[in-house]
């Protein structure tokens, strides 16, 4: 049976996410582009679930023999900042707390802050240079604003993105809630030495 074209998106959007190390949002309209689509329905667009089940699916195939040591380093440089930034209640989400990341892939904490500006400070405070994005959130509402650092990984011997989402200290009440798989969507320090120890 022929692959439906949600299906063709979800596969072709994979291999971008490896390959380029693409957020899945870009890649899936990348994807769209890729297969000669230039008007995709949203109903059409892949589930950022389907996505990932077709990340973990060609990185199985592909990456097997490089890709767990490239998360491993990706998970230590992520607990070393958020033990640095440990006031600011960090959270590890995205792709390195998921585990399908490999080294093409930026990094993504969520600081929980009673002043918007306090994680600002913070980081001035320690010398560390950084320059301020902002991103829209799921739904509308205020933008996110986003701490952006270009994080050396000796690891891997290359600069690493790091991307800090500050958010309001309300929303902490929510930030373990597992999605429909009954995955959590981040993790705080504890959780993230407990995944280091429990990988081989």
């Amino acid at each position: 049976m022929a692959p439906t074209l949600t299906e063709e998106l979800a596969s072709a959007a994979a291999r971008l996410v490896v390959e380029e190390g693409m957020e899945y949002g870009p890649a899936k309209r990348r994807a769209a582009r890729v297969l000669g689509r230039h008007s995709v329905r949203p109903a059409e667009l892949p589930s950022n679930d389907a996505v990932e089940e077709e990340v973990r699916a060609y990185l199985e195939l592909f990456c097997a023999d490089t890709q767990p040591a490239e998360l491993d380093a990706l998970r230590r440089l992520a607990l070393d900042w958020m033990e640095r930034l440990a006031e600011f209640r960090p959270h590890l989400t995205g792709a390195v707390w998921r585990g399908t990341a490999t080294r093409l892939s930026n990094l993504h904490l969520d600081l929980y802050c009673d002043d918007a500006k306090a994680a600002e400070i913070g980081l001035l405070n320690r010398g560390i240079d950084f320059d301020v994005d902002s991103r829209t959130r799921p739904g509308g509402g205020e933008p996110i604003e986003v701490l952006v650092i270009a994080a050396p990984c000796r690891a891997l011997n290359e600069e690493v993105t790091l991307f800090l989402h500050v958010r309001d200290l309300d929303e902490l009440r929510g930030a373990l809630k597992p999605d429909a798989g009954g995955r959590t969507l981040r993790g705080d320090a504890g959780a993230l030495r407990r995944l280091l120890q429990e990988t081989p």
